[in-house]
């Protein structure tokens, strides 16, 4: 349980990150985070962070794996934290 909590929340501060760093990375012209690499971590359970990331930074908007997949991810990613929790409390 006490672990939980502060591996979501750093995964989607992680996540929030690395998508920010993607899009001046692709603003700049430099080396960029695989869209395999942020799905990854997307599916890792930071899905929410790479969710904030595209409203905050204006990035991957327009794609529809990303604009459809990373809701569908959020919803992926608080279902698990929801059954984790059960199980954690049914104990």
């Amino acid at each position: 349980m006490k672990i939980i909590v502060p591996y979501f929340v750093l995964l989607n501060l992680i996540s929030l990150i690395a998508f920010g760093y993607d899009k001046k990375m692709a603003v700049t012209g430099g080396w960029r985070i695989s869209e395999k690499r942020l799905f990854f971590l997307a599916l890792m359970g930071g899905a929410l962070g790479i969710f904030l990331g595209m409203k905050a930074f204006r990035h991957k908007t327009k794609q529809l794996l990303f604009s459809y997949g990373m809701p569908a991810l959020v919803m992926l990613n608080m279902i698990i934290i929801y059954l984790l929790f059960l199980k954690i409390y049914e104990s």
